[in-house]
């Protein structure tokens, strides 16, 4: 199936669209962990980009706030997995009324958000599924087709080169934290708050923990810290009984995340430590491995979360209020 993403027909049609488009401004629109995953594109489009800036935005507030510099040349990429989310599916009706080009990822082709949107990227889901088909690294794939067809950037064609060895990456990873991960489901699994901090690309994948599993599907209290923000009023809730999980990336912010670390070793005592160094990234190219370990830390994070539901018998798939009652 990996090949099938290489030769992608739906993105490689909005690179097309794209290319011949004036853009000077992105939007990345969506909610919940659909939201987070935009963190990393981001990152990528804010440090790389020279003429196109970047936002992200929950739904709802996208059209609340009408940001004034949305217009006809403006890029809206949104994400709904299902493609029910109302929220976004009037976000992308809201941009299109604005002149702006939308593009939209969902797993159903014939949603209300693929059917409100110009263009759509589908992608498969489900048990087994290649890490390399998944939304998560589509998403990455268009913002590096974009800075490609707009500003020539080589990263693109680096991307889609690795893309075969990904699984095999996320595989180890996953092993290579397999005892860690049996470990925190036991350690933690009667704990009433565990926060999540990270930075950079990877401050998504520490927000996706945060709300959609300690929070949506394990109802345990979380928050997901911003690792440069931690010593600027976080760091005061940290003592030994705090749980903390810590991830470390390979960009460029890694400085933060190791300040942080320093921190979490001398006065707490409840770390969980998922470094990116210590994975193996045999078969992706060097130039693009700070994209893609925010990739590789999620799948491991999904590991440690399937082993805590089955600790604490509490299927992932558990739910009090959503798609149960009127909200």
């Amino acid at each position: 199936m990996t090949n099938q993403l290489i030769e992608n027909k739906s993105l490689e049609k909005v690179l097309e669209v794209v290319k011949e488009k004036e853009i000077d401004r992105v939007f990345l629109v969506a909610c919940g962990g659909s939201s987070a995953l935009m963190y990393s594109s981001k990152y990528i489009l804010d440090r790389d980009s020279t003429t196109m800036t970047t936002e992200v935005y929950s739904s709802n507030e996208f059209i609340y706030r009408n940001p004034a510099t949305l217009n006809k040349n403006s890029l809206v990429i949104l994400c709904s997995h299902l493609g029910k989310t109302p929220e976004t599916t009037e976000a992308a009706k809201f941009a299109k009324s604005k002149g702006a080009l939308t593009v939209s990822f969902t797993y159903i082709d014939d949603s209300p958000l693929a059917k409100e949107s110009d263009l759509v990227i589908g992608y498969e889901y489900g048990p087994g599924i290649d890490p390399a088909e998944s939304r998560n690294i589509l998403i990455i794939q268009l913002t590096l087709g974009l800075l490609k067809v707009k500003e020539s950037s080589k990263k693109y064609d680096k991307l889609v080169a690795s893309l075969p060895n990904l699984k095999a990456v996320c595989d180890k990873a996953i092993e290579y934290y397999a005892q860690d991960a049996l470990d925190f489901a036991d350690k933690y699994k009667d704990e009433k708050m565990i926060y999540t901090m990270a930075s950079g690309s990877n401050y998504g994948v520490a927000y996706t923990f945060a709300i959609c599993i300690l929070m949506e599907m394990q109802w345990i209290n979380s928050h997901a810290i911003h690792a440069g923000e931690f010593f600027h009023g976080p760091f005061e809730i940290l003592d030994k009984d705090t749980p903390f999980i810590l991830l470390l990336g390979l960009d460029e912010t890694r400085y933060m995340e190791e300040r942080a670390l320093k921190f979490t070793k001398e006065y707490g005592e409840k770390l969980i430590i998922l470094d990116a160094k210590d994975l193996d990234f045999k078969g992706i190219d060097k130039e693009i491995r700070g994209e893609i370990a925010s990739v590789v830390l999620l799948y491991v994070l999904r590991a440690f979360s399937r082993k805590l539901a089955d600790v604490r018998n509490h299927p992932l798939e558990k739910r009090r209020y959503m798609f149960k009652v009127p909200y």
